[in-house]
């Protein structure tokens, strides 16, 4: 079983989520690995204010394109440019220099601990 870091938490749509403000929200390796190799992502825009489980973006790979989803609500105040101009960073550090964008959050959606992620996830 992969190992999630303790202090995120999670989605059943594979993202994450810090306590941070504003919040970091990127995929877990889960979603990375599933995806293979990450070719290009499609990310919100800074300034957009976003729903919990709604739709904010595409992630593309060599597989397939998977839509990303929020797991909060809130503002986005910056988008990781070096993984939109590296995709790769997504599948090489998904918890780190893989993030995907920053959240002024007003509310959060359902989300797991990482005990409950990791069995939901399998």
């Amino acid at each position: 079983m992969a190992d999630f870091p303790a202090a995120l938490h999670y989605s059943a749509e594979h993202e994450w989520v810090d306590d941070a403000s504003p919040a970091t929200v990127g995929v877990t390796s889960v979603a990375a690995d599933a995806l293979g190799d990450v070719v290009y992502l499609e990310l919100p825009e800074v300034g957009a204010t976003i729903e919990a489980g709604s739709v904010v973006g595409e992630i593309e790979s060599t597989k397939s394109v998977s839509e990303l989803y929020s797991p909060v609500s809130g503002t986005v105040v910056e988008v990781n440019d070096a993984a939109v101009e590296d995709p790769a960073l997504v599948n090489s550090d998904p918890f780190g220099a893989g993030w995907l964008f920053k959240v002024d959050v007003t509310s959060r959606g359902a989300l797991l601990s990482a005990e409950e992620y990791a069995a939901e996830a399998g």
